[in-house]
């Protein structure tokens, strides 16, 4: 599963935005959907990873089954997401780089595993360390 987060991150980079992808499975492990940040290409400030997998997965009559797959943990905002609809399960790529709102996510009951990958760790830590300003504002910091 974190493979197809992975290859939409890499999209994102490839189309000059910030390497953060997710992806969103049903419990039999069937894609339902998946996107990339694309904040900085469609000047869009709501396009996280998460979001993006979000909106492309469409309509759900719930998500009570369904796991997020992101390489990032989840900023405040896709962990708000997440809470809202009620999501099963988190599986983060890394959480080195950024922290989010996974310890909130558990104090839930959302079950969220960090598979602390070395890939995903070392993907988004070179776009930070070329492009702080842009991780930033991607954010919130000043």
């Amino acid at each position: 599963m974190l493979a197809v987060a992975l290859a939409e991150a890499r999209k994102g980079l490839a189309e000059g935005g910030i390497p953060i992808g997710a992806a969103i499975f049903d419990a039999a492990g069937k894609l339902v959907g998946s996107g990339h940040n694309r904040r900085v290409q469609n000047g869009d400030p709501s396009l996280h990873g998460e979001t993006d997998a979000f909106r492309n997965a469409g309509r759900q009559r719930s998500y009570r089954k369904l796991t997020m797959v992101t390489t990032l943990a989840p900023c405040w905002y896709c962990s708000g997401l997440i809470r809202q609809f009620g999501f099963a399960a988190v599986v983060v790529g890394e959480s080195r780089n950024f922290q989010g709102g996974m310890d909130w996510l558990r104090s839930l009951g959302v079950k969220v595993i960090d598979l602390d990958s070395e890939e995903c760790a070392s993907l988004l830590g070179e776009y930070i360390r070329k492009n702080p300003e842009v991780w930033n504002e991607d954010i919130g910091e000043e």
